[in-house]
């Protein structure tokens, strides 16, 4: 392993398209399909190991349907696409050898004096915050969701500059707006977390990395407990299924419920089709370093999946605004169809080991 040491430089101007955006060069800021495997990317790259977010999404093995209804968001069940906050950087971690230095907080001034020290050493750091107090972002974006990373990679003039995986360009927050976003409270509250970057590997066996991140993550997908991967997505069929037929909740709750389902998918993070997108993309990529038809192939088929999720939000969406009338057996049978592309995914896959 080898210590890490980075260098920063002023900030040159701010554009003026977007009153919080600024251009610096100590930071090479790139927009990603999603926050935590962006920052994952960013980081690692900037300290070193140069990834693309397919890549580190990949490697973290992080693609996963959940279906939990003990943990409640906007007084729903929560409905996960992606491994939970952490395991993306923690699977990188895992699977390069990249060691993580990981930093919460009971004392919010604590952690804000932790991160301007680290700041001032020009080392950038990964955060998790809550979305609502990023004042950057569109006040229609602004919702309480504590799973949101960032990079903060300088403090200048009392503000934070931060890369923000989902924008355009780096930007600037001040430090109460990053604070409250830091701290805020209810689930999966970050308390503060922070992490970089504190050891990196001297060298990478990327194609058995590959393989053994592939290896896990058919094990994520071909859980045993119900509400789990391929399991998983035809098991909240069933639920719609089942609420359909609910003499009392069917009128009053199977709309809120679809709604709920399509803002997990498609509005929080990068959702359902997107995180199968991610994915089709680190397959083919890894196809450049092992067994280039297989993973073509798959790449290709992931990609079908992400089509048919983007499907079933479609028809999803349609029917909660009466625009087409409500079929909770198509809805069904389109994330069958969801978990029968997965499935044949996964098992071209396990020719790999």
């Amino acid at each position: 392993m080898t210590d890490i040491t980075t260098a920063t430089t002023d900030v040159d101007s701010e554009s003026p398209a977007n009153p919080f955006a600024v251009q610096d060069t100590s930071f090479n800021h790139i927009q990603s399909a999603h926050c935590e495997s962006g920052v994952a990317a960013g980081l690692s790259s900037h300290y070193g190991l140069p990834l693309s977010e397919p890549m580190a999404f990949g490697l973290a093995g992080a693609l996963t349907f959940a279906y939990i209804p003990f943990i409640k968001l906007f007084g729903m069940p929560m409905i996960a696409y992606r491994m939970p906050p952490k395991a993306i950087i923690k699977g990188l971690q895992k699977r390069t050898g990249i060691k993580f230095e990981f930093k919460t907080f009971r004392n919010e001034e604590h952690g804000m004096a932790a991160l301007d020290n680290l700041l001032s050493e020009g080392k950038p750091v990964g955060l998790q915050t809550n979305v609502y107090w990023l004042p950057y972002f569109p006040r229609e974006m602004q919702f309480h969701f504590n799973g949101h990373n960032l990079i903060a990679f300088k403090k200048h003039e009392g503000d934070y500059l931060v890369s923000d995986p989902v924008f355009e360009t780096a930007l600037r927050c001040d430090a109460k707006g990053l604070k409250k976003a830091r701290f805020a409270k209810g689930a999966l509250a970050a308390k503060g977390l922070m992490y970089y970057p504190k050891t990196m590997p001297q060298a990478l066996d990327l194609p058995a990395a590959i393989k053994k991140a592939i290896k896990a993550n058919y094990k994520v997908m071909h859980a045993p407990l119900p509400f789990i991967g391929i399991k998983g997505i035809r098991y909240l069929g069933k639920q719609i299924i089942k609420l359909a037929k609910h003499p009392i909740k069917k009128d009053k709750h199977l709309n809120l419920y679809l709604g709920h389902i399509v803002r997990m998918q498609e509005e929080i993070g990068t959702g359902g089709a997107g995180f199968r997108f991610i994915y089709a993309a680190f397959l083919k990529e890894a196809a450049q370093h092992l067994e280039p038809e297989l993973l073509t192939q798959a790449s290709k088929q992931m990609t079908e999946a992400g089509d048919e999720w983007r499907n079933f939000a479609l028809h999803a969406s349609k029917m909660t605004r009466n625009r087409m009338p409500m079929d909770a057996e198509k809805l069904n049978n389109i994330l069958n169809a969801c978990a029968d592309k997965e499935a044949e995914v996964w098992r071209l896959l396990k020719r790999l080991f």
